[in-house]
């Protein structure tokens, strides 16, 4: 970091020493980075087919196993890594002899076929193309991202190296510019280039730029159970995706705000607080039991303190201070005087 920023932001300065200091990497995240060839995809998928043609010729049904990406069972915690899907875990079966898992085998060949013909040809598509090329198989979008996922995961190559695309969700601006693999120069300072990086896509970007820059990472977002996962998913990863958390995990992410200890602390007003619901109550009870909380202490105490007070809050609360208390005052002084935990 420049000497200005060290000078006006001493304890983030502290904080990036001690993030490289403590930095680990391993030979599994060096091997998750080496490029995957096409044609190493192509041999992959080919195998797939050559299984099913091989049970066929037997007069069996093919099978097709995937690894279980919904049971916290089948993860691991590190905490130089995060959640990551264990060597042993339990598959499912995919039967194309069964009238409830048919449909589902169907679905995983015909995304195998399209992932075949654009890893050959080189081109991309998003999966919001592969559902709408045929709607009535599939049934859903929603379908068609679960199903390329597992495919991912079936395979072991990271969801990238198989051409498919998601649509843009997640918003990146800042002072970075920086290039795509097409020669494409992306300037995050402009307005109107400043969006793209949605779901794994952000996480991606997260961990590239932790990667590349070395720089901390902080996570503002509001004083809820949801708001609370998707920091712990940047930081940690989730159970669907454990088998890439090596290139998806950032465990070097802060905790800036909001804290539920704010709330209390910067006395904000009571009608700018929302009562937690059951499905927060459920929500912040499965946090509050995930595996990495263990090496939080700090942020367990704020789970409970909002688990006690039975109150959540969003960001825009701060306004109800001062209009630009959150850009003003909260945020420089945080950063400032190194208010993360």
């Amino acid at each position: 970091m420049g000497s200005d920023v060290a000078e006006v932001f001493p304890e983030i300065e502290k904080l990036r020493v001690q993030l490289l200091h403590n930095v680990e990497v391993t030979a599994d995240f060096r091997r998750v980075e080496e490029e995957i060839s096409h044609q190493e995809v192509l041999t992959l998928i080919e195998n797939i087919i050559l299984g099913i043609v091989t049970s066929l010729s037997k007069d069996e049904a093919p099978v097709l196993t995937l690894p279980n990406r919904s049971s916290w069972a089948n993860v691991s915690f590190d905490s130089a890594i995060g959640l990551q899907m264990s060597s042993g875990s339990a598959v499912t079966a995919v039967r194309s002899d069964c009238a409830s898992s048919v449909t589902k085998f169907a679905q995983i060949l015909k995304i195998l076929s399209v992932i075949y013909r654009l890893v050959q040809s080189n081109s991309y598509a998003t999966k919001r193309d592969i559902y709408y090329n045929n709607t009535q198989l599939f049934g859903s979008q929603n379908t068609v991202d679960h199903i390329v996922d597992d495919i991912s995961c079936m395979l072991k190559v990271p969801r990238r190296s198989l051409h498919v695309l998601a649509t843009s969700k997640g918003l990146i601006s800042g002072d970075l510019c920086y290039m795509e693999e097409d020669g494409t120069r992306i300037d995050c300072r402009s307005s109107s280039a400043a969006k793209g990086v949605p779901d794994v896509n952000s996480r991606l970007m997260v961990r590239k730029l932790w990667d590349t820059l070395h720089i901390p990472i902080f996570a503002l977002v509001d004083a809820d159970p949801h708001g609370i996962e998707i920091m712990c998913i940047y930081k940690y990863g989730s159970v669907a995706m454990s088998f890439e958390a090596h290139s998806l995990t950032v465990p070097s992410v802060m905790w800036l705000g909001l804290l539920p200890s704010d709330l209390r602390r910067l006395r904000v007003p009571e009608d700018a607080l929302i009562p937690l619901t059951k499905t927060d109550e459920n929500k912040l009870n499965s946090l509050l039991q995930r595996p990495y909380l263990s090496s939080q202490p700090d942020w367990q105490k704020e789970m409970e303190l909002m688990q006690q007070s039975k109150v959540k809050a969003e960001i825009q609360s701060l306004a109800a201070i001062a209009p630009d208390f959150l850009t003003s005052i909260y945020l420089p002084n945080k950063l400032r005087y190194g208010g993360w935990i």
